[in-house]
């Protein structure tokens, strides 16, 4: 079992796959909780908030296109280690907290899990003892809380301040756009505008039209759709 850091090292979340509404605001409940540094969704710029209480507007959440680009960056640029939360042979339960340095868990859809994919791109692999028979697996929030509040034990994350029988809450999020989508980069902006300039006049109103009427509809089915 390791001892724990020296230093303050960060955690990160990877969310791709995840499809029931409200388990996103969940999973962005918990990672404001137990100080999870950003949260990478790949695939999708959208996200729905619902039963996140608040909680989304205080978490750095960042888009990536595909595993590989999300997986790359991390590795790279932030010394991860790719740590997929999953019942594999492999796996150590995290209550031994066999973790290193900075550290990117990786969740699954909630049927179906880890993907194949998402397997390849792991460097190892954590999972949650169970001691009663009734069920095969936790839901994905629940798994998601209990990792993340075991990394802020070993990484001696200092405890959030108390107000009475609750938390203090930060007065002010993070969030300077629309609730339920993750701007676009500065880099990404550049490439778009880039890549529409080179298109003729009626093509790019087509285009810019066509985006603004799916991106609408996504965000009102989102808001709209029942509890």
């Amino acid at each position: 079992m390791d001892e724990g850091p020296s230093q303050t090292v960060p955690c990160y979340l990877i969310l791709h796959s995840v499809s029931k509404r409200h388990n996103i605001g969940s999973l962005l409940r918990c990672c404001t909780a137990f100080r999870v540094e950003r949260v990478c969704l790949v695939g999708s710029r959208h996200y729905n908030g619902f039963g996140s209480h608040g909680a989304a507007n205080h978490v750095q959440l960042d888009y990536y296109a595909t595993l590989e680009d999300c997986c790359r960056h991390l590795k790279n640029d932030r010394q991860c280690s790719i740590v997929g939360v999953e019942i594999m042979p492999e796996a150590k339960a995290v209550h031994e907290h066999p973790f290193c340095g900075p550290t990117a868990f990786m969740l699954g859809n909630e049927g179906a899990g880890l993907s194949s994919k998402q397997i390849s791109l792991c460097d190892a692999f954590v999972y949650i003892a169970q001691y009663g028979a009734g069920t095969a697996s936790l839901n994905v929030s629940t798994a998601a809380a209990i990792v993340l509040h075991h990394f802020a034990l070993w990484a001696a994350y200092p405890e959030q301040g108390r107000d009475g029988q609750k938390f203090l809450v930060a007065e002010k999020g993070l969030k300077a756009h629309a609730t339920g989508c993750v701007p676009m980069s500065p880099e990404e902006r550049a490439a778009e505008q880039s890549r529409r300039a080179q298109l003729p006049t009626a093509d790019w109103l087509m285009q810019v039209n066509a985006s603004a009427d799916a991106e609408e509809g996504l965000l009102v089915g989102l808001m709209e759709s029942p509890g």
